[in-house]
């Protein structure tokens, strides 16, 4: 085993840099699913395979930082930010896994609106991944970025809260209530784990500006 004893920056600012542009391509797909409900199953079929792409590049991370003595940012930051990337990507796939396996006939447009954060979310991200390289006072630039992922996030938990309500309060058949408290659970979820990105991005802007 070859060990690399100097920092490779461009080598995790890369990889990050890809699993956030995988990210955004993945969240895009979910907010087309959701507003042109068609083809479900081809639909669905791609969003697994950009599910499988991202759980590549958090191996190729993982592995990286085993093999890296030095690395450019703390070992912990950047594991934190991959695998909180690859945590989105699965909850995307599993929204639009189940949307396909529970037969949904067409989304609420809660659903959309949630999709649409999930990518305005998921852009802000690669942004901000773009600018993980900089240095000192430059760093400081990737703060108003996580400042509108947590305001997108906060937006999300009102969307949600509106949507579980909707559910209870409108006669919704059981199943159905329990097929879309799922799907809601895990589009909140995706908004959440972008928030935590947002916040290890936050901690290293503190430790190193």
């Amino acid at each position: 085993m070859k060990l690399s004893f100097l920092p490779r920056e461009d080598k995790f600012f890369t990889l990050l840099q890809q699993s956030a542009s995988n990210l955004t391509v993945t969240a895009a797909k979910l907010r087309d699913l959701m507003e042109s409900y068609e083809n479900v199953g081809e639909k669905v079929a791609e969003i697994k395979r950009l599910e499988e792409a991202g759980d590549n590049l958090i191996h190729t991370i993982m592995k990286s930082l085993h093999l890296t003595f030095i690395t450019p940012l703390d070992r912990e930051d950047i594991a934190l930010l991959g695998e909180r990337l690859d945590d989105v990507v699965d909850s995307i796939e599993e929204v639009a896994r189940n949307m396909l396996e529970y037969r949904i006939e067409r989304p609420t447009e809660k659903a959309k609106e949630m999709a649409r954060i999930i990518l305005g979310c998921a852009e802000t991200l690669e942004k901000a991944m773009g600018l993980l390289h900089h240095r000192g006072a430059k760093l400081k630039d990737l703060l108003p970025l996580t400042v509108e992922v947590n305001r997108l996030e906060n937006e999300a938990d009102q969307i949600t809260s509106q949507a579980i309500g909707e559910l209870f309060n409108n006669g919704i058949p059981p199943i159905e209530v329990i097929k879309w408290k799922e799907v809601y659970d895990q589009l909140e979820n995706a908004t959440d784990r972008c928030e935590d990105i947002a916040n290890v991005l936050e901690g290293i802007v503190l430790k190193n500006a």
